[in-house]
């Protein structure tokens, strides 16, 4: 058995697995959740319909006060100069009508949500446009690690914006080197799923691209929009980027699809697992850091609720993105007579569910074994 120089013990109501390098791995979550600035991050391709959503959220929708902020690397901006080029610092909002406001993100992300901090409280939410980015990790990982931003705002959802009628062409876009594509990548990062334009193409089109969506990210949930008018109590303000959100998954997603006799030829994929027992902290701990240290680039997300032995009635959950892991108690513990079942998703590339599923049961912990 392969030795590490760090593993975890888990105290009562406390949990902290470590890497090797002594980097923390899972975080505890935040118990002021709720006092924290929403922020929701939009990823889409060109065309998909970003422009329209924003333009639709600052000039027309009159029940949400929004911040949009525009990425510098956009290639299209907001409405024709409605953010203009001289617009360099957070104190120039842009103010609409309908109270929500705009400004340009300009290669400093922190420093443009710190100067926001003290107006935060006039805001719903806030929204980031991240056109051409296809990986979120980086915004989730300064969220959620720098002090300054995590005392004042929380990750809500990843929300992808996606052109119903192109879609299926991004997603067979080869890359020269055979890596993933960007369109991929979006889809297996969000929360939710926008289909933008569903009146271009035919009901057939439409099931067969929502089927191929839900192969790739099961766990995301696809509303469908016309003219980017999208229903904004659906994607915004709903903590569909914490952790218990996997309490909320359709049952049949932890279902073995090799049972189905299913031939998933995607090279990202959804795998769901699940199983009875408790687990063992070490082991648990050690199996972990051997996924993440080497496959960490290949998961795109994770979500986990687990039962450890010696751990009373105290549920857990977990979700990353990458090697980025946020881990703590549930909001609720395990009922008495409720079925200790553990729950896992997985997203990603390359994902052998037979070999992970294996892995995990080993971790279960068996009386008399260390």
């Amino acid at each position: 058995t392969r030795r590490l120089n760090q593993t975890a013990r888990i105290p009562e109501h406390n949990v902290q697995i470590l890497l090797r390098r002594h980097k923390p791995l899972f975080t505890m979550a935040d118990s002021k959740e709720n006092e924290l600035t929403p922020i929701t991050v939009i990823t889409g391709f060109l065309g998909a319909g970003k422009t329209t959503l924003v333009n639709y959220i600052l000039k027309e929708q009159n029940q949400w006060k929004i911040c949009v902020l525009e990425n510098e690397f956009g290639e299209v901006a907001i409405d024709d100069g409605l953010v203009a080029e001289s617009l360099d610092a957070p104190e120039d909002l842009i103010t609409m009508d309908n109270g929500c406001v705009c400004c340009s993100v300009r290669g400093d992300l922190v420093r443009t949500l710190g100067q926001l901090a003290t107006r935060r409280k006039d805001f719903d939410a806030i929204l980031l446009e991240t056109t051409g980015l296809a990986d979120p990790a980086p915004i989730v990982y300064t969220v959620q690690t720098n002090p300054k931003m995590s005392d004042n705002y929380r990750i809500d959802s990843i929300v992808c914006l996606a052109d119903c009628k192109h879609l299926e062409a991004h997603l067979d876009e080869a890359k020269p080197d055979g890596s993933v594509n960007e369109a991929l990548q979006q889809v297996a990062f969000a929360d939710k799923i926008l289909l933008n334009k569903v009146d271009l193409v035919t009901a057939e089109e439409k099931s067969k691209l929502e089927a191929r969506l839900r192969t790739i990210n099961k766990f995301a949930t696809v509303i469908e929009t016309e003219k980017s008018r999208a229903p904004l109590d659906r994607i915004l303000g709903l903590n569909s980027f914490n952790m218990e959100s996997i309490l909320t998954y359709d049952p049949n997603f932890f279902d073995d699809e090799d049972e189905k006799k299913i031939h998933n030829l995607e090279l990202v994929q959804s795998v769901g697992i699940k199983f009875e027992g408790s687990l063992h902290a070490q082991w648990f701990n050690m199996f972990m850091m051997d996924l993440l240290r080497e496959r960490a680039a290949d998961l795109y997300r994770t979500k986990g609720l687990l039962s450890f032995h010696g751990q009373g009635d105290t549920k857990f959950v977990f979700q990353g993105v990458h090697e980025q892991i946020n881990f703590g108690p549930a909001q609720k513990p395990w009922k008495e007579g409720e079925d200790r079942e553990n729950k896992f998703v997985f997203i990603g590339k390359n994902l052998d569910r037979a070999e992970l599923t294996k892995s995990l049961m080993e971790c279960l912990y068996k009386e008399g074994k260390k």
